[in-house]
């Protein structure tokens, strides 16, 4: 096991990773703390837990908002689908009428 030294709210911690995985988890602290500035920004130094939750509360916002637009997009993509299923259907049906009616046609010239 791996361990990394991330910086959030200007101090250093030291967290364990799997091995080859300090990059991503230094690169998921800096959005974090990110979060833990913007914080800051809006509600001033409020103590280093409360920072913490309400960080991570937002990106936890964040990520159900992204869940509902991904549910959205897929519930789109599934509708798209299934239209393009239903054309496919009936262009087949189409070509087996317009087939049908050029065999009828030949036959009754013959």
């Amino acid at each position: 096991m791996a361990e990394v030294t991330v910086r959030v709210n200007n101090k250093p911690y030291t967290v364990g990773c799997a091995d080859g995985q300090e990059g991503r988890v230094q690169e998921l602290a800096r959005l974090f703390d990110e979060h833990v500035e913007m914080v800051v920004g809006d509600v001033g130094s409020i103590g280093e837990v409360r920072l913490f939750l309400m960080a991570a509360l937002l990106m936890i916002d964040e990520m159900q908002d992204l869940k509902v637009q991904l549910e959205e997009q897929q519930s789109a993509t599934a509708r798209m689908s299934a239209g393009a299923h239903e054309m496919e259907r009936r262009a087949a049906f189409a070509i087996t009428d317009a087939a049908e009616r050029l065999e009828k046609l030949v036959a009754d010239k013959a």
